[in-house]
């Protein structure tokens, strides 16, 4: 019983610091698609897009830190690593095509792929920026 109720502490807490953390990213994506697109789009799924980009991205990056076995700072060669590098850019594949599936404009087409990737590496840019000036 103590094991599944950690199980389900350890859920909670991962959907809602998930959910904390998309919020800025979110925002970050919703000014560059409607930059873009130059249309606007809808910020809900733009929030859905990143939550869920975010709740895989902490899975593959609390995985690799584990696989590397820099889970504890300092993380310094955790982000020297050439495992994160390959899973940062599967991240990136992952929010590029949450955003694309699930992020429509207001007129109820689709964004284009390459606005996908455009918000992707934008907010990508500044989550490492502001993690590598954290971890020197």
């Amino acid at each position: 019983m103590t094991q599944l109720l950690t199980v389900l502490s350890m859920l909670f807490w991962w959907v809602l610091y998930s959910s904390i953390g998309a919020i800025v990213p979110a925002l970050i994506a919703w000014l560059v698609l409607r930059w873009a697109e130059r249309c606007a789009v809808v910020f809900n799924r733009t929030y859905l897009a990143c939550l869920l980009w975010n709740l895989a991205g902490m899975l593959l990056i609390a995985g690799v830190a584990m696989y590397t076995g820099h889970a504890r700072p300092p993380y310094g060669p955790l982000l020297a690593s050439n495992a994160l590098r390959w899973v940062l850019v599967l991240n990136m594949f992952i929010g590029a095509l949450l955003l694309w599936r699930l992020i429509p404009r207001v007129d109820a087409h689709r964004i284009r792929p390459a606005s996908a990737c455009m918000a992707v590496a934008i907010v990508t840019a500044i989550a490492f920026g502001i993690a590598t000036t954290l971890a020197s």
